[in-house]
């Protein structure tokens, strides 16, 4: 079972986590607000965000099934 200061520890990460996603968009934003560069940038974004949601994608499974094993070897 998880303690409650694991579960603090998980809620800190993923508030940073959060914070430091916001963070980046928002210097994104104001850079390509002040560029003449916009389709380069904008085309960096995207590709930045695809490879954002590859990565999210990815350690959401690696959790889901960690989970997964977790249940299977606690109920057999």
């Amino acid at each position: 079972m998880e303690t409650k200061e694991h579960n603090n520890s998980k809620i800190i990460l993923v508030t940073l986590a959060g914070a430091a996603i916001g963070l980046a968009f928002g210097v994104a934003i104001g850079y390509f607000l002040n560029s003449d560069k916009k389709d380069e940038i904008l085309n960096d974004l995207k590709v930045g965000a695809s490879k954002l949601k590859d990565d999210l994608s990815e350690k959401f499974d690696d959790i889901k099934n960690s989970a997964k094993e977790h249940l299977n070897n606690t109920t057999t």
